[in-house]
């Protein structure tokens, strides 16, 4: 019996570690997103996933200018743990609008924390071409890298299957929208790289794939319940909104957007940063998102069943001043205790 136990937790062990981000922690929440109010990186914490409050204030959790070396901007943040739990990771958008008074941008943040706290970050300018990346020997998408005009909304999926040119086995898949009008591209396409455990590298930019319009906000996750890969995502050609493809691996195929089945509670009005979660003990799926066409901007969160599938109930978030574009993560009552500090904290500075 005490084998069998063994080779059960075993296989449980190897499943989380091949399916999805680390997950751990059942006493509250994280929401980490960009504020509506700047274009920096927030914090809110939650006991049940659904209602919230700000960390301090809703202020920046570190100082964008620093971090984004680029534009000074913090947009679209997306956290998770690294794979084997001993700390944590972040990738944003190095974009400032506010600044450059355009919608366009050039590269992304890598950062790594061992505390929630404090961050350490790594900007690639994705202008700067081959030299960026851990392999400029590799295939370049590009003849000329310095036209691109979009890196955005960056996310992370730990593969551990991923096989380095020196053998080394895991690593960190990004993948991110792009676009490089003058290489031909006539909207944003889904790319890929990889960074390894030190998650301050970053590989060349392979196409993840290409519907024929243009698709950012890509959210991934591992589907136990039909042991596909599901991602969200925002088309913006086509019939827009927010839809759901599935893959057999993580590089794809990746097929066409089921049409039939999407967030269409919104009417015609405008969705993106698409981030599923689940609450434990709930059997189906949570999914935030931000819709951005009313006055103000609301931040949704509705339902789906244990496939990402038969969307519903969308209510507001509840308790957070300036939600925006951004992700979830469940944590431990050390790690909620923890931000609670640095809350109270920066608040009596």
């Amino acid at each position: 019996m005490r084998v069998a136990v063994a080779a059960m937790l075993s296989l449980a062990g190897s499943w989380q570690a091949m399916a999805q981000n680390y997950e751990k922690g059942d006493y509250g929440f994280l929401y980490c997103h960009m504020s509506g109010r700047g274009e920096w990186t927030a914090y809110a914490l939650s006991r049940d996933g659904l209602n919230y409050h700000d960390i301090i204030g809703g202020d920046s959790i570190f100082s964008p200018v620093n971090k984004a070396l680029i534009e000074g901007g913090t947009r679209d943040a997306y956290i998770t743990r690294k794979h084997d739990g001993s700390g944590y990771l972040m990738v944003t958008t190095d974009m400032c609008v506010a600044r450059s008074k355009q919608w366009y941008n050039y590269g992304i943040n890598l950062l790594t924390s061992d505390d929630l706290i404090n961050w350490k970050a790594v900007t690639f300018d994705f202008r700067k071409g081959p030299g960026i990346f851990s392999d400029p020997e590799g295939k370049d998408p590009y003849t000329d890298y310095s036209s691109i005009v979009r890196v955005w909304a960056p996310q992370i999926f730990w593969n551990p299957d991923y096989e380095w040119p020196d053998g080394r086995k895991g690593g960190y898949m990004i993948y991110y929208s792009l676009w490089n009008p003058d290489a031909g591209e006539k909207y944003d396409r889904m790319y890929y790289s990889y960074a390894d455990e030190s998650f301050t590298t970053l590989t060349k930019p392979r196409l993840l794939f290409d519907w024929g319009y243009a698709t950012i906000d890509a959210d991934i996750n591992y589907l136990e319940s039909d042991c596909l890969y599901h991602m969200m995502i925002k088309k913006e050609g086509g019939k827009p909104g927010l839809f759901t493809s599935t893959a057999p691996a993580l590089h794809g195929p990746w097929s066409l957007p089921v049409d039939d089945d999407y967030v269409d509670f919104e009417g015609n009005k405008k969705c993106e940063g698409v981030s599923a979660f689940r609450i434990p003990g709930e059997k189906g799926w949570r999914v935030g998102y931000i819709e951005y066409s009313s006055n103000p901007k609301r931040y949704r969160i509705c339902q789906t069943d244990e496939y990402l599938r038969n969307f519903h109930s969308p209510v507001d978030i509840k308790g957070v001043e300036a939600p925006q574009h951004g992700s979830f993560m469940r944590i431990t009552k050390e790690e909620y205790d923890r931000i609670e500090s640095m809350n109270k904290s920066r608040q009596d500075q």
